[in-house]
This record gives C-alpha cells, structure tokens and sequence, in this order.
C-alpha cells in the first residue's frame, strides 16, 4: 500500500466493516476525523509522484471513504429552501473559494483557495487545486483529482471511482482545459497543460494518436502541452467495418505556453468542434 497520511486504525476498521453500523461511536469518530483530514486538503486519495511520474493511490483514503457510508447515519439537511436527506452532509467551504449558487459540494471533498465554483457537483475525496474553474453543470467525481489553474467547461464530466480501494482516479493535471460536455473517466490523465476540445470522451482505454505522425501514443491520457480532438479510427470485424472512437493530438504547445481562449476556439473550429 501507498504511504498514507492517515492514521492505521483505518485498515483495522476496514478489516471488520461488515460488523460496523453508525452505533460504534469510537469507529465513526475515527473515520470521521479521517475523512476531515481529505476534507482540509491534509490528505488526498491520489497524487502524481514527482519521481516517478505514476498515480500513487492512497487506500487508506478510500477505505476511509467507503466506512464513512457505513458508520454515517442518514440526516437530513438544508439549504435555503433545498432539504438534503444523505449519509454524507455539504461541504463547508473555507476562505477564497467563490462558491455561486446551485453549487453542491459533499463532505470530504477539497477546494484550495481560489477555486470557482459554478453550479456543479464535487463528490467526496475529490480535490480541486488552486485557481481553477468548476464550470456550470459540471461534475468532479468521487476520488477525482483537479489541478491548478484547470477550466472544467460547462457540462463536463470527471468521472469517479471508489472501489476496488486501488483503482486509479481521474487525474487533470495543471494548466489544463477540458472542452464543453467532455467525459472523462475510468482513470483516464489529463497531463499538464493539455487542451480537450468540446465533446471528447476519454477513458483508460482510449487510443491516442498524433495527428502528424500517425503515431500511437499512451493510451488513456492526453499528452502534455498538447490540443486533442475526438476522432475515429477504422477497425473491421465479423459485420464490417467501423469507426471506434480515439483521441486525435491536432497540435502541440510550447512547455508553459498560454494558449489564449480565443486562439483555442479558432484551432478547434477548423477541425469541425466548438471549445
């Protein structure tokens, strides 16, 4: 397992979770204090090791999660005239973070300052990075992790993932853009700096390749400092041929380049999609 930032009395409750119900006050008070620990931005459920340039998975975290919904009882809660009914209550955010309303946060999420919030939802063990947008009608799931200075359009999905405990998350990392009505997931990686054109679906499986070159790359992960379209490519079988989806790099960036959004709408027009 991942070195974890979590306390150890997590793994034993998680050994004997079949016997907990929300009356073993001494189990919920340790998880609870573990999950505030995700909600401060002290611990997170998956960070990119600077070394090895993997995802390193924190367990722990999500064993610490997934004993939240069984030691949590239901209550009910409210927001203006909006009542909640849900093991996990809203998040409380902290200075800096614009939260506009219709935004939904769940307990046990983070938002570093500088976060905007438009009407979306973040789920729990997500974390969300300084200086990025959470667009209108956007969705970071369970255990998704957000980078700095990102811009989640309108409509985009991030997709979330709890279980097994070692199953990646989504990963976008810095500087990134994802384009209106994008999907993201199955532990799919936005690496830094890439730009997703509206409507691309991603996931941990998605063949990528490069415009230029015909080059496959890494499948599941839009490159660094790269622009990336959907795409088809051809593949026959039994009943003919068909067009499977892919991840198309149509340009690459200067490391660190500020690609301006009008500029990025002009690159992504010429290839049929809007930004």
């Amino acid at each position: 397992m991942t070195p974890s930032t979590l306390p150890a009395e997590i793994d034993e409750l998680w050994d004997r979770r079949t016997g907990l119900t929300p009356a073993d006050a001494a189990a919920r008070d340790t998880v609870v204090a573990a999950v505030g620990m995700l909600d401060r931005g002290e611990a997170r459920v998956a960070r990119v090791d600077p070394q090895t340039d993997r995802v390193l998975v924190d367990e722990r975290a999500k064993r610490a999660i997934l004993l939240s919904f069984r030691l949590l009882g239901m209550v009910e809660g409210q927001v203006g005239p909006f009542r909640h009914h849900d093991r996990i209550p809203l998040k409380r955010f902290g200075p800096g973070v614009r939260v506009v309303p219709g935004a939904v946060a769940r307990w046990g999420s983070h938002h570093a300052p500088g976060v905007t919030l438009m009407p979306s939802f973040t789920n729990i063990g997500g974390f969300v990075d300084a200086g990025t947008m959470v667009d209108t009608w956007a969705t970071v799931g369970s255990c998704a992790q957000i980078g700095r200075n990102v811009h989640l359009s309108g409509g985009v999905g991030i997709g979330g993932v709890l279980e097994p405990p070692t199953a990646v998350p989504v990963v976008v990392e810095d500087e990134s853009f994802v384009g209106s009505r994008s999907l993201v997931v199955e532990g799919a990686r936005v690496r830094t700096g890439a730009k997703l054109g509206a409507g691309v679906v991603l996931t941990g499986s998605t063949r990528v390749y490069d415009a230029e070159t015909g080059e496959r790359l890494p499948s599941g992960e839009a490159p660094p400092w790269s622009v990336c379209v959907n795409a088809t490519r051809p593949r026959t079988f039994g009943g003919g041929t068909f067009g499977l989806s892919c991840l198309l790099v149509i340009k690459r960036l200067e490391e660190g380049e500020v690609h301006d959004k009008l500029a990025l709408d002009t690159l992504f027009r010429e290839h049929g999609l809007g930004g």
